[in-house]
């Protein structure tokens, strides 16, 4: 099987691309596993102090690969890698983001996004809960707009992502502003990297760490409820759930 994760490394930076087109980069077993082991060889790299997270096609991450999800307590172990890596990871966004995909983007700890891109947590409208992305994502984002998204489902554009904490920059041009990001992150010690990453980051592994088995074990309960059997179903039979107003 091809690889569903492509590394490369230029000048300090790795880079990971997702390279799942059939699914839209879904969370599947095999892309979560693939990403992991990424993460793990560029974090044993003593040249690299950047990991760029970025995707091939229109969509950085769907979310859940419904038809083989991965176990969510793997799942939550990458999203503990990433806030745990000495190295910063940014996540490069050219295009939509949905549901769990929200969760690997706010784990990063810088993300940049072009103005194709577009986000939505979709779980409520399939039966099921931000349950386990909930935990690097509400340390970072305003209450207030946490409480609308993730209840509502609606989509929003990367001016909206940025104002509520979900991105760090938006341009037209991701790449262009993405440059002076990197060229401070090439200029900076491994040490003081590793530091400050553990300060600014303290709060989202504080939470992993806290809550990740209790919130793991409620999105299990969750994907296996009838309701959201109904919703999956729904979806990919392109109708309205039976709940549905």
């Amino acid at each position: 099987m091809a690889p569903l994760v492509h590394a490369a490394r230029a000048t300090g930076v790795a880079t990971l691309t997702l390279d799942s087109p059939a699914n839209r980069n879904a969370l599947s077993a095999a892309l979560v596993g693939e990403v992991r082991a990424a993460l793990a060889t560029a974090a044993a790299d003593p040249e690299v102090r950047a990991v760029v997270l970025t995707h091939t096609g229109s969509t950085f991450c769907a979310g859940a690969d419904l038809k083989a999800p991965c176990a969510p307590a793997d799942f939550l172990a990458l999203l503990r890698e990433i806030a745990g890596l000495p190295t910063p990871v940014l996540a490069r966004v050219t295009g939509h983001v949905r549901a769990g995909g929200l969760g690997l983007l706010g784990v990063c700890d810088i993300a940049a996004a072009g103005p194709e891109s577009s986000y939505a947590f979709t779980e409520t409208h399939l039966g099921l809960a931000p349950a386990v992305i909930s935990m690097p994502l509400l340390p970072r984002l305003d209450p207030r707009a946490a409480s609308r998204y993730f209840l509502t489902a609606e989509r929003f554009d990367a001016a909206e992502a940025a104002r509520i904490g979900l991105l760090t920059l938006h341009a037209d041009d991701v790449d262009l502003a993405l440059e002076p990001v990197l060229d401070g992150l090439r200029k900076a010690s491994p040490q003081g990297l590793a530091a400050t990453k553990a300060l600014t980051a303290a709060a989202v592994r504080a939470t992993l760490d806290r809550d990740g088995d209790r919130l793991t074990g409620l999105s299990a309960e969750l994907f296996a409820s009838a309701e959201a059997r109904e919703g999956i179903t729904a979806r990919f039979e392109h109708r309205d759930p039976s709940w549905a107003l």
